[in-house]
């Protein structure tokens, strides 16, 4: 029954999806209700409400790729532009790519910039024209078909999970209805029933067009959360899926939170932050304190991003999960992460023949680490401040690696950004204060690189007036640099403005 309705549902999303996207920019709400009525007569109202509300995501999603197939197009022209217009040989400077390395490389280059420039000619007119590329069963299973001996696959298998995954078993859920949901329904002690499409209803075996399944469902994972919601009768989503490989049934069941309280940033400063450095393997976490000194040892949370995206997207939950359980038992109220964004940095314009550094950069999990900690902090009551992510791998190396690797285990770079991040989330500077002067130069020494107070004033302001005699060329109370630190010898500014922005 399960294979009649996802393949009978299926067919139906099918011809909803090309429907929408032969509307392209002309889609109304006239021309929704449209296809829901349409949709109406060969299944439900509640069947029609889902899969139009799906094809509106798979629309939007290949909306948004396209266009960061367009940004990515556009970075790469540029960069190609500007090192075609250097001089052969130029070795360019930091933060700005040189001229290409022969006459040879250059001449291939040019060639490259007419395919760019192609590609986003096309692309830009499917996007004004609102046309998008969507596979539903997904793109790389559609492409294996042509390749089978390569994907290891065999015709039978590969037609199976194909057709399994162009089923569509999903029913959105509805607050004030029985157990939240209408279409699939599951009661507290895991039954499960559906309602059948109106071409399906004569294989119901219960009332009102019903079809009960002898197997029941349990869920050790938030059980008593969803129990909580079904009985209420709040709106909890349910999708069944099969996994070819295994033979077996899943439904996932899920919901929406709405209102979060949003915190005041102070409130989430209060008790300290534990500062989460993004790596291509691991996330590296260390535990700041208010004042934005590190407590304890950092701690490390490793994650294989190789394999399928649902090997991917485990792993990524997995170190999500033993990070937020960490940061609870601390008592911080809020988590602080670099806002990331490798758009323009993982085009192999930019890094040339530098492969490994480009796949490593892809290989960071930015976007999706947003979005997964920003729904799992969520749901456990924690803040995310997100910060610039500027200098911080540098500065947290040049001021907290030295000083952090004091005690064994020594600490990694990683691990010193982490406090980077975590000071800037703070408000504090990333910079440690300077060593203390030799005795008998302007002051004996004392403890000038302990941390003073946010709002101390004199924390980098003018010294205090010494009495005695004047010594080398200026006053005792003040040196000539003493106000305007940027003259000093420093490694940066003296102060880096937050630029942090508060998700619930």
């Amino acid at each position: 029954m399960l294979r009649l309705i996802g393949a009978h549902m299926g067919s139906l999303a099918s011809g909803d999806l090309a429907r929408r996207c032969r509307d392209g920019l002309a889609h109304s709400t006239d021309t929704w209700a449209a296809r829901k009525r349409d949709l109406t007569a060969q299944s439900s109202s509640r069947w029609a409400g889902s899969v139009t509300s799906s094809t509106h995501d798979q629309w939007g999603l290949s909306r948004r790729a396209q266009w960061q197939h367009l940004q990515s197009l556009t970075a790469g022209i540029g960069t190609v532009r500007y090192r075609l217009s250097l001089p052969v040989g130029d070795k360019g400077a930091t933060g700005r790519p040189g001229g290409y390395r022969s006459r040879h490389e250059w001449f291939c280059k040019t060639r490259r910039l007419a395919i760019l420039e192609a590609e986003y000619q096309r692309v830009s007119a499917e996007r004004a024209a609102g046309r998008v590329s969507v596979v539903r069963g997904g793109r790389r299973l559609f492409n294996q078909r042509h390749n089978l001996d390569a994907a290891g696959r065999t015709e039978a298998g590969w037609r199976a999970e194909w057709e399994a995954a162009r089923w569509f078993l999903t029913a959105d859920g509805e607050s004030g209805k029985r157990w939240g949901n209408e279409t699939i329904r599951v009661t507290p002690d895991g039954q499960i029933s559906i309602k059948l499409p109106a071409p399906l209803a004569e294989y119901a075996n219960a009332r009102h067009g019903r079809y009960v399944l002898a197997a029941r469902v349990s869920f050790p994972h938030r059980g008593a959360e969803w129990r909580d919601r079904i009985a209420a009768n709040r709106a909890v989503s349910y999708r069944i899926h099969l996994d070819v490989t295994r033979s077996r049934w899943y439904l996932d069941a899920s919901w929406t939170r709405k209102d979060l309280p949003i915190v005041p940033l102070d409130s989430l400063r209060a008790g300290g932050v534990v500062g989460v450095n993004t790596n291509a393997d691991h996330l590296a976490a260390w535990l700041l304190d208010e004042h934005g000194n590190p407590i304890g040892r950092p701690r490390r949370f490793g994650y294989d991003l190789t394999g399928t995206a649902t090997h991917r997207d485990a792993q990524l939950r997995h170190a999500l999960t033993r990070l937020l359980h960490w940061a609870k038992r601390t008592g911080v109220q809020a988590i602080a992460i670099e806002d990331l964004d490798f758009t323009h940095s993982t085009t192999r314009e930019k890094h040339g023949r530098n492969k490994r550094f480009r796949q490593l950069i892809s290989g960071i999990p930015t976007g999706r680490l947003r979005a997964r900690l920003l729904s799992m902090c969520a749901e456990a009551g924690l803040g995310v401040i997100a910060v610039d992510p500027a200098y911080t791998s540098k500065w947290g190396a040049q001021h907290w690696h030295k000083p952090a690797t004091s005690k064994k285990p020594a600490a990694t770079r990683h691990e010193a950004a982490s406090v980077a991040i975590g000071r800037r989330a703070l408000g504090h500077r990333i910079r440690r204060r300077t060593a203390l002067p030799p005795h008998d130069q302007s002051d004996r020494a004392g403890h000038r690189t302990a941390q003073a107070g946010h709002d101390d004033r004199g924390r980098e302001g003018p010294r205090p007036r010494s009495p005695g005699p004047p010594t080398r060329s200026v006053g005792a109370e003040r040196g000539v640099n003493a106000e305007d630190q940027d003259a000093q010898h420093r490694s940066e500014r003296p102060t880096e403005p937050l630029q942090a922005t508060l998700s619930p």
